[in-house]
């Protein structure tokens, strides 16, 4: 089992990238491998790679391989998240796509062809670097098509699964034994009209990547110390597992957190066992079905210098703006000495069907009865496997606003 973090940098956060230090990364890696992660996940920013569509800046390239180099001299292993897109609230998109100049990011043929090529690039500066993991397209990317975005860019599901496929194929060429990723947020399980759907989650890029944040949906509707939140990464995990048709598909916790709006930060490293234990199976069930990786956002708190995130941004950190551990960094380091040597075994268990005469992605979320039953047998000691029926799955139809009946901003607490 993998363990690792999401790497936000101490100093000036991703506006490092403009003034690139390679000793103050060097000071990261280091108090990032002290609390026993073995893998960051590291976020270049578009618009600084690619500030035109037919320029890629070499320099820029150049400081994430130097970037990774450091986490292998530190003892982390690296995947580079490419098109970047959309951390924190904020977009990251090059003046290209936007504006006067404002093109579809997934179906105009000129926009990917550009991704295509950044991706090509960034995929045979890494390829050689023994510390380099793998590419992972984007920072839950796919917001720019959700419905709710203040810009979406529309695109119809077979041309998002093409767009995909194509980006992941990139990858894929130029680095073959890379383990190239994409991530999304929880939209595409749960939202009917989001575009890119559970097939693109776990039959393209070698793993299936899963993003776990209780202020979405499960905490404005139970609310601070409901027992059900630290159970919300185990449920996705598996519907995760459910989805995909392959049964040793492996299944990466690429994000998760413990936001103060749902969690009291004096509870967070509580929160961050509990969830863990869940997960391994020390609650019932054995370990989440093909977990093989869960990587924590993040891995320093944002500084309070920098203005206009959302509050809940400024305190995810596991270590402080001093660079020290938290409380919770401290729990992250008794975590990752505890089961870094789990392995995952498949077990027979009991499933618990959906068994609605039609359903759709709408019926799996944290608002529903089947959501309901599947917590209620969990908290008793009785984890079952999700099984979905795949006969009475109504992949568009008429779907009306089920989905958004009480889903509130990402950010409001």
């Amino acid at each position: 089992m993998k363990f690792g973090v999401n790497y936000t940098p101490r100093r000036g956060w991703f506006h490092s990238w403009l003034d690139f230090d390679a000793e103050a990364v060097r000071d990261d890696f280091h108090a990032i491998r002290a609390i026993g992660a073995d893998h960051v996940r590291i976020f270049p920013l578009w618009p600084l790679l690619q500030p035109n569509r037919t320029l890629i800046r070499h320099r820029a390239i150049g400081d994430v391989v130097r970037t990774v180099e450091i986490a292998g001299e530190c003892g982390l292993e690296v995947t580079v998240d490419v098109l970047q897109g959309h951390l924190s609230s904020f977009d990251f998109l090059p003046s290209w796509v936007t504006s006067w100049h404002r093109r579809n990011l997934f179906i105009d043929p000129d926009v990917v062809s550009a991704q295509r090529n950044l991706v090509a690039e960034m995929a045979r500066a890494l390829r050689g670097i023994p510390a380099a993991a793998g590419l992972s397209v984007g920072n839950e990317f796919f917001q720019f098509a959700a419905s709710r975005h203040p810009f979406a860019h529309e695109v119809s599901e077979d041309d998002a699964m093409q767009w995909l496929r194509g980006i992941l194929e990139t990858a894929k060429q130029e680095w073959p034994h890379g383990i190239h990723t994409h991530s999304h947020d929880d939209d595409l399980w749960f939202e009917d009209d989001q575009p890119f759907t559970p097939a693109c989650a776990t039959t393209v890029g070698d793993l299936t990547t899963v993003h776990s944040w209780i202020f979405g949906r499960i905490g404005p509707r139970l609310g601070k110390q409901a027992p059900q939140l630290v159970w919300f990464a185990r449920y996705l995990c598996e519907l995760a597992a459910a989805w995909s048709e392959d049964p040793g598909r492996g299944v990466w916790l690429q994000e998760i957190g413990a936001p103060e709006n749902y969690v009291d930060q004096d509870q967070a490293p509580q929160f961050l066992m509990e969830t863990l234990e869940i997960l391994m199976g020390e609650r019932g069930g054995g370990v989440s079905p093909g977990l093989e990786a869960v990587t924590w956002w993040c891995s320093h708190d944002v500084s309070r210098e920098l203005s206009d995130f959302p509050a809940i941004e400024y305190s995810l950190g596991l270590l402080g703006q001093d660079g020290n551990p938290k409380p919770i960094g401290e729990a992250f380091h008794r975590a990752a000495q505890r089961w870094a040597d789990l392995r995952v075994q498949g077990e027979q268990r009991s499933s618990l069907l959906l068994t609605a005469q039609e359903w759709t992605r709408v019926d799996t979320d944290a608002r529903h009865e089947y959501f309901d039953r599947w917590m209620e047998l969990a908290l008793a000691g009785d984890v079952r496997c999700i099984e979905l029926d795949r006969s009475r799955y109504l992949p568009r139809g008429d779907h009306g606003n089920r989905g958004k009946e009480t889903f509130l901003s990402t950010w409001d607490s």
